[in-house]
């Protein structure tokens, strides 16, 4: 059984900095694609950024651009997101998503073959 497990939130004032993690278990596949959503209470998920892994290839939301950073280790099966110069509207629940083939569309649908838990991240004025 396929499990995803965040690591990394917290509580940061406005401008500090996270890094959040997600490892991949259970699967001896490399995920085609893995992204990370968010979800301010009240309000939807929202994708925030997504690495397809076999290329690498890293796509963000505008709102993340220039702060936020995508990466993968492939040896340990994890995703990150690096977050900097944070804000108070970045204050969000974040999940760790993962598309197994080309066949789920993870950046235009949201639809993912897995889901984390979610990790908290506050950031405070």
């Amino acid at each position: 059984q396929v499990q995803m497990v965040e690591s990394g939130g917290g509580s940061v004032q406005a401008g500090g900095s996270l890094k959040l993690s997600c490892t991949v278990s259970g699967d001896s596949y490399r995920m085609y694609s893995m992204a990370w959503f968010r979800q301010a209470q009240g309000k939807e998920r929202e994708v925030v950024a997504i690495i397809y892994t076999g290329a690498g290839s890293t796509y963000y939301a505008d709102f993340a651009k220039g702060r936020y950073t995508i990466s993968q280790d492939d040896a340990k099966k994890t995703a990150y997101l690096e977050m900097n110069s944070l804000k108070p509207e970045d204050t969000a629940m974040y999940y760790c998503a993962a598309a197994r083939s080309t066949r789920t569309k993870l950046w235009t649908t949201g639809i993912a073959d897995y889901w984390g838990q979610g990790t908290q991240v506050s950031v405070s004025s």
